[in-house]
């Protein structure tokens, strides 16, 4: 018995465009997102530790943290997020309609409430007026935080972050039309809490979630 041609897999480029083309699909292309953090200020900027070599060896050595936005039909949301390079996990997060270093602030204790890390991690971000502002800093150095930042303008300095905001929209974000802030509040939290830590699957973790890497970590260094 032959196999219909549609239900062949494409096995060349022009093989797999002619089916798209027969089937009348439309790929999805990825948005392209404005940069949100305002550089421009007189702040102190602390060095860049990382310098793009994210190689931690256990959970807790090195956070990045980013803030971006959503579109709702009320408006602007915010979102911060710290991210922990090694397991991959959203250790912090905090949503809110202003762009302020409250919010990171927000995002910050719960990462730090959450994991408890010993002195000495890094936390890497851009150059954002609200991760340089003093109370941010004085939160980062009395948790005995050593404080990063990614030169100015260069998204690769903080490319872990960048990967997972992409990965957030891309998978989620984008195929909603949000009529409120509270709408869109929901389908971040359920994203990140209930599939992105704990079911999707990173090749770089061995195909397994955030979360069960993490387990794995502990176990094996029990």
């Amino acid at each position: 018995m032959s196999i219909s041609p549609l239900f062949r897999w494409p096995n060349s480029v022009c093989h797999f465009t002619r089916l798209r083309k027969e089937l009348r699909l439309r790929c999805k292309q990825k948005r392209k997102f404005r940069a949100t953090t305002n550089s421009n200020h007189n702040l102190p900027v602390a060095p860049n530790l990382l310098n793009q070599t994210f190689a931690p060896t256990a959970p807790n050595q090195v956070w990045v943290a980013d803030l971006t936005y959503v579109a709702t039909q009320e408006g602007w949301l915010y979102l911060a997020g710290i991210k922990d390079v090694y397991t991959c996990e959203i250790v912090g997060y905090a949503m809110g309609e202003r762009m302020t270093k409250e919010l990171t602030g927000k995002a910050l204790f719960m990462a730090l409430r959450s994991q408890r890390p010993p002195a000495g991690l890094i936390h890497h971000s851009d150059r954002g007026s609200q991760y340089c502002a003093y109370d941010y800093r004085v939160i980062q150095e009395q948790s005995g935080l050593k404080t990063s930042m990614s030169r100015k303008g260069n998204c690769y300095d903080n490319a872990p972050m960048e990967s997972f905001w992409g990965t957030l929209k891309n998978e989620s974000l984008s195929h909603y039309r949000f009529n409120n802030r509270d709408e869109a509040i929901s389908v971040i939290r359920e994203y990140i809490e209930i599939f992105y830590n704990r079911q999707r699957r990173h090749s770089r973790l061995g195909n397994i979630s955030p979360a069960a890497f993490r387990e794995k970590y502990h176990q094996m260094a029990a």
